[in-house]
């Protein structure tokens, strides 16, 4: 079993990291989309990072072996290549029908439904306060959508349907989630990312307009050049700072990356009114969308929560 380092203060300014790369993510992507197609973007960001890793693991001698992996190994790589490429294009895809901040919050789906479906694969347990968790992150979902949830329940418009494809995209990530945690008792996180990422990068090809590049603003190409470094840096950091810090309090500090991207989009906004639009959202939806913040922390920290309890309760 893995024990972090104990260096918590690294670990959480890794995450912290992480956690504002994410959020600045979709406003990089959101300027990128208005001349590049959501497939073509997501090709480029996989091939340069799977590149970048493969040249790094292979100037250190530390390429994965595909053969030691068996049958199962390489079936467990075909599901993270087919449910992280899904992730990305639909991702994108929502991205572009939604605000930034409406698509960051709602992705927070995903590492949900990764637990719940870690209940059934890995069989593991589910606490009284990770209930409690996510029925408040539930309850801050309600509170966001305040202002359209007529629209969200009685019709399929243009917002409906993209919070229905971030919504397709939080699921196929949690096929990818779940394979990616087998194949690290193979493999490094590196290792792991590398024959990913390059593997989507190989699936989405056929559907991929690279020349599509040429037509850019220099804007939007260095746009794209930070969303292919975010890609490689932000998973780094995220790996890093399990090494250092309990993956629990990662998570949690992750979940404020919608509150990052509500942030880093109103300061946009007021700076390049050209380029970034504000968040056509009420005082009540910012309070959901903390609300939804704090459900994902507990649900995350719940169980890291319960140990300390039962533990100064023995004491």
């Amino acid at each position: 079993m893995h024990v972090s380092s104990g260096r918590w203060v690294f670990g959480l300014l890794l995450a912290l990291t992480t956690a504002v790369l994410w959020g600045v993510l979709p406003i990089w992507l959101k300027e990128v989309l208005q001349t590049m197609d959501p497939v073509t973007v997501t090709w480029y960001r996989l091939v340069v990072a799977g590149s970048l890793l493969f040249l790094y693991l292979g100037a250190n001698r530390r390429l994965p072996a595909i053969r030691p992996l068996g049958a199962r190994g390489r079936w467990l790589i075909v599901v993270a290549v087919a449910g992280l490429t899904g992730n990305y294009v639909f991702y994108l895809i929502g991205l572009k029908m939604l605000s930034p901040g409406t698509t960051q919050l709602v992705i927070q789906v995903a590492p949900i439904l990764f637990l719940l479906s870690s209940l059934f694969v890995f069989k593991e347990s589910f606490s009284l306060g990770q209930a409690f968790g996510l029925v408040v992150t539930i309850l801050g979902f309600g509170l966001f959508f305040n202002q359209r949830l007529d629209e969200l329940l009685t019709s399929m418009g243009q917002y409906t349907i993209g919070v229905l494809v971030i919504l397709l995209s939080a699921f196929v990530w949690t096929f990818y989630g779940l394979a990616q945690k087998q194949l690290l008792s193979h493999w490094s996180s590196a290792q792991v990312m590398m024959v990913i990422y390059l593997g989507c990068a190989a699936l989405l090809t056929p559907w991929a307009h690279p020349l599509e590049l040429l037509s850019l603003s220099p804007l939007q190409g260095w746009l794209l050049l930070a969303c292919c470094l975010n890609t490689l840096v932000a998973y780094g950091a995220f790996a890093e700072a399990l090494a250092h810090w309990e993956a629990s309090r990662v998570s949690a500090t992750l979940a404020i990356t919608p509150l990052v991207t509500f942030a880093s989009v109103a300061l946009c906004a007021s700076l390049w009114p050209d380029h970034v639009q504000p968040e056509e959202v009420n005082a009540l939806a910012y309070a959901g969308a903390v609300v939804v913040v704090l459900g994902s922390a507990l649900t995350a920290l719940a169980p890291s929560l319960m140990r300390s309890w039962r533990a100064r309760a023995v004491a």
